[in-house]
C-alpha cells in the first residue's frame, strides 16, 4: 500500500522505516531536509513539499502525519485540506487533543477528506516491537487503511483495533497516557521506599527489580524499562529528579473533572511531575512557617539543605 509521511522525527522515521520493511511505498516529507534524504536513503521517496508529496500519491490517497500537537498540526492538516480530494485520509498519529481532532474531523468531511485519529504508544522502541494503536474514523477508512496499520503493530492480529469515530483514538490514547502517568508513579514510589532502606538491609535495587519481572503481580514492560535503567546507572545518580508531562496527562485530568469521573491516582501522578521541577517550592516553605509560627518549631535557613 502507498502512504505519505509528514513528520520525520525519531518517531516518524522509525515508523517509516518500519512501513518500509513490510513491503509499503511511504513517500515522506519534512522540514528537516536532512530527515527526508536519510529516509530516501533507506528506501522512501523524498517529496520536496506538501504539495510535492500529495502529487507523487495516487487517489485515494491517505497521508499520516506524525507532528506535535497544537498549531504545528493545525497548519499542515489545513494546508492538506487545500490539496487532498474527497475520499482522501488524513492520519493523525501524534498526541492531539481528542477536541482539536475532533474540530478538524468536521473541517475535513466538509471537503470530502476523512480523519483517522491513530493513537499511538510504543516510543522509540517500536521500529523492534511494534506500536499499539488506537483508530478513531469512519468504518470503511479504516478497513481500507487496516494494512498500515497491521504493518505498524506488533502482530497482523494484535495491538491495533478501531476504536470509535473520529475523535475516539486520541482519547483513547489520553486515558492511556494518564495510565502510564500512575503506574510509573508506582514504580518510582516503591523503589525509592527500598532505596531508603538499601543501606539498613543491604538491597539490590536491580535484583530486585529483576525478580519482579518474573511471576510477580507487578511484572510489566515498564518494570523492564526500570530494569534497564538501574543496570546502567544503579543509583540513578546521573539523572536530575526533573520530570516532564506531554499534556497528555493535563488533559486526563482535565477531563476526569469535567466527567466528574475521579481519578485520584493519575491526577497525583501529574501533580508529583510539576513538583519535580520546583526547586525550594513555596508551598513547602509556607508549610515550614506555619510550624514555626505555631508551634516554635525549627525551621532551616534558605540553602542549608
Amino acid at each position: 500500500m502507498e502512504l505519505g509521511m509528514i513528520g520525520l522525527g525519531r518517531m516518524g522515521a522509525n515508523m517509516t522505516q518500519r512501513l518500509l520493511l513490510a513491503g509499503h511505498s511511504i513517500v515522506v516529507y519534512d522540514q528537516n531536509l536532512e530527515a527526508v534524504e536519510a529516509s530516501g536513503a533507506g528506501g522512501a521517496i523524498a517529496a520536496a513539499s506538501l504539495a510535492d508529496l500529495v502529487d507523487k500519491l495516487a487517489a485515494p490517497r491517505a497521508v499520516w502525519i506524525m507532528l506535535p500537537a497544537g498549531g504545528v498540526t493545525d497548519a499542515v492538516i489545513d494546508e492538506l485540506a487545500g490539496l487532498l480530494g474527497p475520499g482522501d485520509a488524513v492520519i493523525d498519529g501524534g498526541n492531539a487533543n481528542y477536541k482539536d481532532t475532533l474540530r478538524r474531523g468536521e473541517m475535513l468531511a466538509q471537503r470530502g477528506i476523512h480523519l483517522m485519529d491513530a493513537g499511538t504508544s510504543g516510543g522509540i522502541w517500536g521500529l523492534a516491537e511494534g506500536y499499539s494503536l488506537m483508530v478513531g474514523g469512519d468504518t470503511d477508512t479504516y478497513q481500507r487503511l487496516e494494512p498500515i496499520f497491521q504493518a505498524l503493530a506488533p502482530g497482523e492480529d494484535k495491538g491495533y483495533a478501531h476504536v470509535g469515530p473520529t475523535g475516539a483514538g486520541h482519547f483513547t490514547k489520553m486515558v492511556h497516557n494518564g495510565v502510564e502517568y500512575a503506574l510509573m508513579q508506582s514504580y518510582a514510589e516503591g523503589f525509592e521506599l527500598l532505596q531508603a532502606k538499601q543501606e539498613e538491609f543491604d538491597l539490590d535495587l536491580t535484583a530486585i527489580a529483576r525478580t519482579w519481572q518474573h511471576g510477580s503481580v507487578v511484572r510489566s514492560w515498564l518494570l523492564d524499562l526500570a530494569v534497564r535503567a538501574l543496570e546502567e546507572d544503579p543509583g540513578l545518580e546521573s539523572l536530575a529528579a526533573y520530570v516532564d508531562d506531554s499534556g497528555e496527562g493535563r488533559w486526563t485530568v482535565n477531563e476526569s473533572v469535567e466527567l466528574a469521573v475521579p481519578t485520584p491516582a493519575i491526577t497525583a501522578a501529574l501533580y508529583q511531575r510539576f513538583r519535580s521541577r520546583q526547586e525550594e517550592p513555596f508551598g513547602a516553605r509556607l508549610l515550614a512557617a506555619l510550624r514555626n509560627q505555631f508551634g516554635g518549631h525549627a525551621v532551616r535557613e534558605a540553602g542549608s539543605r
